[in-house]
């Protein structure tokens, strides 16, 4: 990342109320350096310019973290190539935090970027949310994050077990999160969750709304 990139995405993060220091951009220009270098050899993201990176992956990971604790249990499901576990976990170092990947790859590049980084309180867990609850921590967690990980339904169904009463769980809905909403009323109160807020904002360059929605578990 140049010193233009890390400048736009402290700008871009501000707008949205999330203060980066220049500890946490260091990191930040580290973690793209590395995904981008593994991303010539296996698929990580198809995004190829670090500017779409930049804010379609960490400035998107970061926005609902001024919503969150700052401390307690953090569980990223389907991590994939850390998004949005790792730059929460940056911005947010106390958060014990475990990342669910199935995909050997990628669990790989995830351990490489962690030694990279020196994060601390952070593991990598090889597994499916739907079937490998028993390698995940067994007193729950106080937030769940999950990305294109499945449709709204089956991700409350296969998450909210894990979660702590007034946990929340956070969904990238993107721009449908009004579609995807339909017809989860009766899995949510199955669940015992409820919509906590809603974040409506589009990215800078983008013309389309998105949409994160963080449900919390009811005490």
């Amino acid at each position: 990342m140049s010193g233009d990139d890390l400048q736009l995405l402290r700008d871009k993060a501000r707008d949205f109320g999330i203060d980066l220091s220049q500890y946490h951009l260091n990191l930040f220009s580290i973690y793209l350096n590395e995904l981008k270098d593994w991303n010539q050899r296996i698929n990580l993201t198809g995004l190829k310019s670090v500017e779409r990176m930049v804010i379609e992956l960490l400035l998107d990971s970061l926005i609902p973290a001024p919503f969150f604790p700052d401390t307690g249990r953090m569980l990223d499901v389907g991590s994939g190539a850390g998004f949005p576990g790792i730059p929460l976990k940056i911005y947010k170092p106390q958060l014990e935090t475990h990342l669910l990947e199935t995909n050997s790859k990628k669990v790989s590049f995830l351990k490489q970027v962690i030694r990279l980084l020196g994060l601390k309180e952070i593991h990598v867990i090889k597994g499916r949310i739907e079937r490998d609850g028993d390698t995940l921590h067994p007193d729950g967690y106080h937030l769940i994050t999950a990305r294109a990980l499945a449709g709204l339904h089956q991700t409350i169904a296969w998450c909210s077990p894990f979660l702590l009463p007034g946990g929340l769980l956070v969904s990238f809905l993107g721009c449908r999160a009004e579609e995807d909403l339909k017809g989860c009323q009766q899995i949510m109160e199955e669940n015992r969750i409820f919509i906590h807020r809603k974040i409506l904002y589009v990215l800078p360059g983008k013309r389309s709304k998105r949409n994160t929605v963080i449900f919390k578990k009811r005490n």
